[in-house]
């Protein structure tokens, strides 16, 4: 077995975006994230916090306007785990933010759904809430 790299969790992700004051509103409202301090950069972005991890917004008015799509549940996505989808579900709902929902073949309720700049999020409740180990179900099916 390889020698441990010593790393103990995940601790951000960044999110490029066209605008951080309509990304905060999203997170802090939506996904009940809040405001972090940051040190002071030379461009604007935030940094939030919410269940165990941060997420630094790092705002670029020059990127290419997004569009609308359609959620793609086998795009690059950040994906959190739930004890409960339905509540996920009624807080899209009252912001009025579309969403695709599903159970997959190893029994997880997933939600997926895009922030303002289209970055995908998926939260879902999983059967066995345990991430190291993999689907449990039958390898066969």
């Amino acid at each position: 077995m390889p020698e441990s790299l010593k790393i103990s969790r995940l601790h951000h992700i960044a999110r490029v975006t066209h605008d951080v004051a309509a990304s905060i509103a999203f997170y802090c409202e939506v996904l009940n994230f809040e405001v972090l301090p940051r040190p002071p950069f030379n461009f604007s972005g935030a940094w939030l916090y919410g269940y165990g991890i941060q997420i630094h917004l790092i705002e670029n008015q020059n990127l290419p306007t997004r569009e609308e799509q359609a959620v793609n549940t086998r795009g690059n996505h950040a994906a959190f785990a739930s004890s409960d989808v339905s509540l996920i579900r009624a807080r899209l709902d009252a912001h009025g933010i579309a969403f695709k929902e599903q159970i997959n073949a190893g029994g997880a309720r997933q939600v997926f759904f895009c922030d303002p700049d289209g970055h995908q999020i998926e939260i879902a409740e999983y059967p066995n809430d345990d991430p190291s180990q993999g689907y449990q179900g039958d390898p066969a099916s």
